[in-house]
């Protein structure tokens, strides 16, 4: 006789509930996913979309046993009802006159509403982060983006200039246009823009909540040097860039352009903050030895 596991049973004793919740959702949101991946995320500025819901769903499965553990006889919230109520009219309008914006923030909304029906407010509590880190997936109002993005352009564009200046390459610039040898380089919004610089502090966000530490020292003080790491990345993916088309040709620089541009900066981004995070932690370390008081061997006279 074979003996059936209690996660087992649970599982099974949830699947009728929790498997029409995810057919609704299904239904709902697989059109959504399919325009977004067909339409904004194919776009290089709005790429981090598919990898910031996936990091999100891993963060809300993360903690969901830690969830129900904490929530096994769950106070139901009646906001929850208002919060469907309004995660459902953001679908409706968003996908009748195609606005993205409201049509991501009812998936997000939708989520939060249950959360708050089955679990009550301390679930939600639980698991805030995942739903604030959902929030980068929404793409931010055009007039917003362009009056920021010009002058990131323009300093991106100045601190790479005088980069490469600075080791002898035939580089000048005339506004976010660089000039390298024969060939002239335009610092496009994906290479500097604002969403870019989102995308980057999404990521170390995420690598702050992954690491947990314990020190408040390093927490904050990662949390604030994530913008200068950010500006730092793409200040490397515009010098790469630019030393892939002087070195190989405009073509090669294209290719790598829409190639391996984004894996560099991503990948600079990834190597700054583990570096910076090192430091942090030998500066933690040090404070601590320094402020530890004399161990005194021997007894006392």
């Amino acid at each position: 006789m074979t003996t059936i596991s209690p996660k087992l049973r649970q599982f099974q004793a949830s699947l009728p509930e929790w498997g029409a919740i995810l057919f609704g959702m299904l239904v709902l949101f697989v059109p959504t996913l399919y325009d977004l991946m067909t339409g904004l995320w194919a776009k290089e500025e709005q790429a981090h979309g598919p990898i910031i819901l996936a990091l999100s769903l891993w963060l809300l499965a993360r903690r969901w046993s830690e969830m129900r553990a904490k929530s096994a006889a769950p106070r139901h919230c009646g906001w929850g009802w208002p919060v469907l109520a309004a995660a459902l009219l953001f679908y409706v309008v968003g996908r009748a006159i195609k606005i993205a914006p409201l049509e991501i923030g009812s998936f997000i909304l939708l989520m939060a509403a249950i959360l708050l029906l089955k679990y009550g407010v301390d679930g939600l509590k639980l698991q805030w982060f995942p739903f604030f880190f959902m929030l980068f997936m929404i793409p931010l109002p055009g007039p917003l983006v362009a009056a920021v993005t010009l002058p990131m352009k323009q300093a991106v564009s100045y601190v790479a200039e005088h980069l490469l200046f600075l080791f002898d390459y035939p580089v000048a610039r005339s506004g976010v246009t660089l000039q390298i040898g024969q060939y002239q380089l335009l610092v496009a919004d994906a290479c500097a823009g604002l969403q870019t610089l989102l995308t980057l502090e999404a990521l170390g966000l995420f690598y702050l909540n992954v690491v947990r530490h314990t020190s408040a020292f390093r927490n904050i003080a990662l949390a604030l040097l994530i913008v200068p790491i950010s500006f730092t990345a793409n200040v490397i993916r515009v010098c790469v860039l630019t030393l892939v088309t002087y070195y190989l040709g405009d073509a090669a620089g294209q290719g790598f352009l829409h190639g391996f541009a984004g894996m560099v900066l991503f990948l600079s981004a990834l190597t700054l903050i583990l570096g910076v995070d090192t430091l942090l932690q030998f500066i933690v370390n040090f404070g601590g030895r320094k402020a530890a008081p004399p161990h005194r061997s021997g007894n006392a006279a």
